[in-house]
């Protein structure tokens, strides 16, 4: 493999200089993804997409449009003396807008269009389908009624996912509950909505939201009913991306946002920390690497960097304070 993380010099330094390697290209990439969010908000502002592919600004933006159209579509069916598209035309582009200045939201969305980019690239790459991965299609297929279950309700969201991404769309159900919340007082504070409706609506929709239910709850319930079994999602190639993110995640204690932030090009060190955090020997590492970044070396050492150093590393390290 032909790259490599700054900082790699010849023979086997100690430990500690490969922590200090690891700390320093943890905190650039930490850097860069606290720069990520105005350069973004940016982007989606003056429509200058040089730095971020038109694709994925483009998906950002469609989640977010998708998102208040739900909402506005949720206002017209609590009065039924409403004018849906009126409504609309009238609502949905501020609506948007103000969706789309919510930090927490942007930077979610940004993680969802990152992880299509990443499921397409490797679909081309290595052949593995988005939703009927040869991990999940063992689990449908098990004798234990619960795991089967679960699998099925993983594969059934990972297949709506796919789909709405498709569309460039985001189901208000797959929301994380404190952005669900955050949506909702985003609906309540646009000008001009009629207040009745307005309230109809968003008590409406708190009822019937359930975190549980959502894809990234449903691939959650299923890790934690495979127990131990649950590092065999730690295999991209086996499990595919997204439950490989939700086991890394969970695996390295961080949110499933950052593990499918670690994923990019500017992010080796937090990969190479979170999978190691997450228990995987070197060897299955090094797999990982080569079907993310094939053309990467670790650095000389990291094969001596234990579980807990890697744990240690990651939880000190924040992006502008926080996850």
């Amino acid at each position: 493999m032909a790259g490599g993380m700054s900082g790699d010099s010849p023979g086997t330094p100690s430990i500690e200089q490969v922590e200090d390697v690891m700390r320093f290209e943890l905190s650039r990439g930490d850097a860069l993804l606290a720069s990520a969010q105005p350069v973004l908000t940016h982007l989606l502002t003056s429509g200058d997409q040089v730095q971020f592919s038109d694709e994925i600004i483009a998906r950002i933006r469609g989640m977010a449009s998708h998102a208040a159209r739900q909402l506005l579509d949720a206002v017209a069916e609590a009065d039924d003396t409403l004018d849906r598209d009126a409504l609309l035309a009238s609502h949905r582009e501020a609506l948007t807008e103000t969706i789309l200045a919510d930090n927490g939201f942007l930077s979610h969305a940004h993680a969802l269009a990152l992880e299509v980019h990443w499921t397409d690239k490797l679909h081309k790459r290595c052949g593995l389908d988005p939703v009927l991965t040869p991990f999940l299609q063992e689990l449908a297929a098990s004798t234990d009624t619960e795991i089967a279950g679960a699998a099925m309700h993983v594969l059934a969201a990972q297949a709506r996912f796919v789909q709405q991404q498709r569309r460039m769309e985001l189901a208000l159900g797959d929301l994380p509950g404190d952005l669900f919340h955050r949506v909702l007082l985003a609906m309540r504070g646009c000008h001009g909505l009629p207040e009745p409706a307005a309230e109809q609506a968003e008590a409406r929709l708190r009822r019937t939201f359930d975190e549980a239910t959502s894809r990234a709850g449903q691939m959650a319930h299923l890790l934690l009913s495979l127990g131990h079994r649950a590092d065999r999602a730690l295999a991209i190639d086996h499990a595919g991306l997204a439950l490989f993110a939700s086991a890394l995640a969970m695996a390295s204690g961080q949110s499933r946002d950052f593990a499918i932030h670690a994923l990019g090009e500017n992010q080796l060190a937090r990969l190479a920390l979170s999978l190691r955090a997450a228990g995987l020997s070197q060897n299955a590492l090094e797999a990982q690497f080569l079907l993310l970044h094939p053309e990467i070396t670790l650095p000389p050492g990291f094969d001596g960097f234990s579980v807990e150093r890697a744990t240690v590393l990651l939880a000190s390290a924040r992006v502008a304070g926080k996850e």
